[in-house]
């Protein structure tokens, strides 16, 4: 843009057309600032989130330690070869009250 004598008003600009150019100017910097933001933001690759709840929280530390709990090795191969075998005997009411105090704790009941 060339602006030539803007101080006389003998054909050229007059300060209000100067200042009208400017604003004009300046909304067309800014909608291609806003346009250039809309492609980047358009192109860049979309970012995935997981939040998991406190029960999944908590399943997943349970998990773990059970993991890094020793294991026995020795009285699991008994109990296999008792399986196996049919020695193995289950006792109900000692395995309803093992379930039992097993969900005591999973959801925080007191028994």
């Amino acid at each position: 843009m060339s602006v030539n004598n803007i101080n006389s008003n003998n054909g050229n600009l007059s300060k209000t057309q100067v200042d009208s150019q400017k604003l004009n100017q300046q909304a067309q910097n800014q909608t291609s600032t806003q346009a250039d933001s809309a492609r980047s933001q358009a192109a860049a690759p979309r970012q995935d989130s997981v939040s998991l709840t406190q029960s999944a929280q908590q399943l997943a530390q349970m998990q773990k330690k059970s993991s890094d709990a020793p294991v026995n090795q020795e009285k699991v191969e008994r109990l296999k070869k008792a399986i196996q075998s049919g020695e193995y005997q289950v006792n109900p009411e000692v395995l309803a009250g093992k379930i039992a105090k097993l969900e005591a704790e999973l959801f925080g009941v007191k028994s």
